[in-house]
């Protein structure tokens, strides 16, 4: 049996060490990093036949300098930190996780709304440091309560994690709506195709939920903003890039959107001046919306599954 080395170069985040490589360690000699800097790329996988990439990025330049590769697994559904022009060049497949965190990415959204309507991460800490020990009443009502059944949201972008969305936001009691390319007769029946400017104008709420591309950078602007209705809720965990960071804060500052909810940043880790760490009615998760233990265990296995299609000679899940 073909039994190729195998190296993951950044295994950090997906595994920090509460689940297994057994899957993957069957099929080949494993070698796991749990992080790599880009000086150290061509070292460490000098003989490798199979890569692995959660956000290491992957250059045509290093791509070409690794002689012994023939397969790239990236162990996200997003496959940017690869060049896969240069993959194909050398008719190297890239698999990618497709759908691996699409109902956990829903949750979080719905988990951000929840924050922002019924703020319990920002009432606990006050109770527990004595705020409601010292209220004249029985209740301590210092965060607007917010019901959402009847209330506008749409979603923008309409694929696997547009729909999962919609579906967790259905039981709350929402209007549905969808910025789309769909048409209207491909939505489920209680969701209603607007555009882009008539969400931010009329909506309540707004879920980024499309992919980013060279064309649709930091389309949340100042000119969208200044459309926005003041009680409107942006949240966004598909990517940073999506929002203008500055239009996104300077907006919260002067009262033009009500709140920011994000999971993600336009550069991660985020610096420390990033004006979005110091806005008003900013809630923001660490990159973490993807990071559930089921969601990661399926990242393991859908990786596992690729190398083996690879070794069968029938690749899958390839993007390239």
């Amino acid at each position: 049996m073909h039994f190729p080395k195998i190296v993951f170069l950044d295994g950090y985040t997906v595994n920090p060490g509460d689940l297994g490589w057994k899957k993957i360690e069957a099929l080949g000699t494993l070698m796991v990093y749990d992080r790599t800097a880009p000086e150290d790329v061509l070292t460490r996988a000098a003989e490798a036949e199979i890569i692995i990439v959660n956000k290491t990025r992957l250059t045509a330049e290093t791509i070409n300098a690794l002689p012994a590769l023939r397969l790239i697994c990236v162990a996200a559904t997003g496959f940017d930190v690869v060049d896969i022009k240069a993959a194909r060049s050398r008719n190297i497949p890239v698999c990618n996780c497709a759908g691996y965190s699409t109902r956990a990415v829903a949750q979080m959204v719905m988990a951000h709304i929840l924050e922002v309507t019924n703020s319990v991460g920002r009432y606990s800490p006050r109770c527990h440091e004595g705020g409601w020990s010292r209220s004249a009443d029985f209740c301590m009502n210092e965060y607007p309560q917010i019901e959402l059944v009847g209330r506008k949201a749409a979603i923008v972008g309409f694929g696997n994690i547009g729909r999962a969305v919609s579906d967790v936001m259905r039981p709350f009691g929402l209007q549905l709506h969808a910025v789309t390319s769909k048409p209207q007769e491909a939505l489920p029946a209680d969701v209603v195709k607007i555009s882009l400017e008539e969400a931010f104008a009329s909506c309540d709420f707004v879920s980024l939920n499309c992919p980013l591309t060279p064309d649709n950078r930091q389309f949340v602007n100042a000119a969208l903003l200044a459309k926005a209705n003041p009680r409107l809720t942006l949240v966004n965990t598909a990517r940073g890039g999506l929002v203008d960071d500055r239009a996104v804060a300077d907006a919260l500052s002067e009262g033009r959107l009500f709140a920011y909810c994000a999971d993600v940043m336009s550069q991660e880790p985020p610096a420390a001046d990033n004006p979005l760490l110091a806005a008003p009615r900013c809630f923001l998760t660490p990159h973490v919306a993807w990071a559930t233990a089921d969601a990661r265990a399926r990242i393991i296995n859908i990786i596992a599954d690729n190398i083996e299609a690879y070794l069968a000679g029938t690749p899958k899940s390839v993007v390239n």
